[in-house]
């Protein structure tokens, strides 16, 4: 018995995980700068881990926090400007789940 590989296969499958790999990170990144842009910065409470990892203290959280404030308050855009860039990152999160859903469609489906 004597098994071939069908490298063009093999080549279309790469190039289609390279390039939806590189979409939705990309929609992911530029979706979270929107969405910092637009004065809405995501701040991630400390969780506990193991001795491995470096967690922030509360206290650091609360400063990170103050200086997401902040910056939000002193940003150069204006409302619309604003409103803008959040229906954007919005867009984009959008883009990267439908992304992800149809790599797991044509996964299930496309067999």
């Amino acid at each position: 018995m004597s098994v071939t590989i069908d490298w063009l296969a093999f080549l279309q499958v790469f190039a289609a995980a390279l390039i939806g790999a590189a979409a939705v990170v990309t929609f992911y990144a530029v979706g979270l700068r929107l969405l910092v842009r637009s004065g809405r910065s995501p701040v991630v409470s400390p969780a506990a881990f193991t001795d491995a990892i470096t967690v922030i203290t509360e206290k650091q959280a609360r400063r990170a926090a103050k200086q997401a404030a902040k910056a939000a308050r002193k940003s150069p855009l204006s409302e619309a400007q604003k409103r803008v860039a959040l229906v954007g990152a919005y867009a984009c999160f959008v883009l990267c789940a439908m992304a992800v859903i149809a790599g797991i469609l044509i996964i299930v489906v496309g067999h």
